[in-house]
């Protein structure tokens, strides 16, 4: 099975790391059938604070059905995060992973192009919560019952609040697509408790 990992301009590293090691280590140490492809406006993605990415795949390239989930690392405003992840490209995808019934996991603001695209209307989710909880504020006003949880899932969104919870997030990942043991597997070969 295959994970999209859409990368906006701007994304955090911190928050994109964890869906391509806690993947690969289930995939290579354990034989999971678990592939992670990256996707992105370009073929070249420059994250926060200029670190240049290049993905496997443009958006315009993607079929959701060759994919079992989504996921969206969060990012910094002052990078561009929001010019590409408000794009309605990027909320179609979102509102097509949504309406096939597949995972779609975030990490800190990665939630704000899913609430925007309108698929967490009356649902409830999290996204960065310090700073006065402005984030938050934000994400509520998409119509979403925002709960100040370190990691909140709705039954196929996964929504975080910071990126210390990018571990969390995909070893939460990991569990939908295979088993709670598998998982677990994975957690304690990598060293979590």
């Amino acid at each position: 099975m295959k994970i999209l990992v859409l990368l906006a301009k701007g994304f955090e590293m911190m928050e994109f790391a964890p869906f391509v090691d806690v993947m690969g280590w289930g995939r290579n140490d354990y034989g999971y059938d678990i592939e992670v492809v990256t996707c992105g406006f370009q073929n070249q993605v420059m994250s926060t604070f200029n670190i240049p990415v290049i993905v496997d795949k443009t958006i315009e390239e993607i079929d959701i059905a060759e994919y079992a989930a989504l996921a969206i690392p969060g990012g910094f405003e002052e990078f561009g995060f929001y010019e590409e992840a408000y794009d309605e490209r990027f909320l179609e995808l979102i509102r097509e992973f949504d309406s096939n019934n597949k995972v779609i996991a975030t990490i800190c603001v990665g939630a704000l192009p899913v609430g925007k695209s309108g698929v967490l209307e009356n649902r409830r989710a999290t996204t960065y919560h310090l700073g006065d909880g402005y984030r938050q504020k934000q994400l509520r006003e998409f119509g979403v019952q925002v709960v100040n949880e370190p990691v909140v899932i709705d039954d196929n969104v996964i929504t975080s609040y910071c990126p210390e919870t990018a571990s969390s997030v995909a070893f939460k990942l990991l569990e939908k697509l295979t088993s709670t043991e598998q998982m677990e597997v994975v957690k304690s070969a990598m060293g979590f408790k």
